[in-house]
């Protein structure tokens, strides 16, 4: 926090076999001077990729999905040129699918309108013109368009909203009673407020986008209690069949954004994180205003979340990212030592 450009709070989740504790620093609101609670709404960024593949994996599981369905069979109006990409290759983003989110039309639409509501079938059409950026399977390349599809695809796949198979598959399932994907920028009540600098000032940039610009991908809003109950049931061996867990776990060289802990690694929707102390899977992620990090041991008895309202990238500041990153660590070691 007191690193030059450091966030103004942060707080640290650990549960370990059922005990709860809480660390935290700085505030959750600079106009009140609150500081972060487990409670605090918050925008959880890539961290949501973790929550569309934990809903495809259990299709899967169920026979509902395969791993090695195409984006042909269950979302043919997309480009034909994507269409041999299969679920497998979206989840581990190996499917060289262009990334939606880095096309200039789609940036003139935020720009003109940072609230606009993007219906979900609408993101990809930013990069419907682009050819695939790669043979599927060929190549690690982190996209956002992946989990888009991954979500479109379980939707299609069940005739079901995908909103609604978050309920029912995980909010419920999990008591996950603050968590929800929005469409729009509002946050709920008791949140942790997030901050950017604009125009050389620093700000509360907590509403500055719409959530539904990220969808699947980025949009979900959840608290630190609430993420770690679900890290710990999708890192761990408790929504997946075991058959299923193989193929998550099965990992390749690829790293999350931002890069977490360790040495990073590649499964399906999950990441995983060798630190100097062991290994976790997990994922990270970073938005306008937060930075996130979840992930629990292999057996899901150990697990925590790391949340700062700033984001962090090593693009924006790689002193201030290296700083925090080993601070990860040293949580990570913690944990594991519980």
């Amino acid at each position: 926090m007191h690193e030059p450009g450091g966030p103004p709070g942060v707080i640290v989740t650990f549960k370990s076999h059922g005990v709860t504790s809480v660390y935290r620093a700085g505030v959750a609101d600079l106009t009140t001077g609150r500081p972060p609670e487990p409670y605090d709404a918050m925008r959880i960024a890539s961290v949501s990729k973790a929550y569309s593949g934990a809903v495809a994996l259990m299709l899967a599981g169920w026979g509902v999905l395969g791993l090695d369905d195409t984006i042909a069979r269950w979302l043919p109006t997309l480009p034909a040129a994507w269409g041999q990409v299969t679920l497998r290759e979206l989840l581990q983003h190996t499917s060289g699918l262009p990334d939606y989110s880095a096309e200039p039309a789609f940036h003139e639409v935020l720009i003109a309108d940072p609230h606009h509501v993007f219906a979900p079938n609408e993101l990809l059409s930013f990069a419907a013109s682009q050819p695939l950026r790669f043979a599927p399977g060929t190549r690690y390349q982190y996209s956002n368009s992946d989990n888009i599809a991954v979500a479109l695809m379980t939707a299609a796949a069940t005739g079901r909203k995908y909103e609604q198979l978050l309920n029912d598959l995980l909010y419920v399932r999990l008591g996950l009673y603050r968590t929800s994907l929005p469409k729009g920028y509002k946050m709920p009540p008791y949140y942790m407020h997030g901050y950017g600098v604009r125009d050389g000032l620093l700000k509360d940039v907590s509403t500055e986008f719409s959530a539904s610009a990220s969808w699947a991908s980025g949009g979900i809003v959840s608290t630190p209690r609430e993420l770690n109950a679900f890290i710990a049931a999708y890192a761990g061996p408790r929504l997946l069949s075991e058959r299923t867990r193989q193929a998550q776990l099965t990992f390749i060289a690829g790293g999350s954004e931002p890069p977490g802990p360790g040495t990073n690694a590649a499964g399906l929707g999950i990441f995983r994180y060798s630190t100097r102390c062991g290994v976790v899977y997990g994922h990270t992620g970073n938005t306008s205003g937060y930075t996130q990090f979840a992930a629990a041991s292999p057996d899901g008895t150990h697990s925590m979340t790391f949340s700062v309202n700033a984001q962090i990238t090593p693009s924006s500041d790689q002193t201030l990212f290296d700083r925090m990153r080993k601070v990860e660590e040293d949580a990570v070691c913690a944990l594991l030592s519980h």
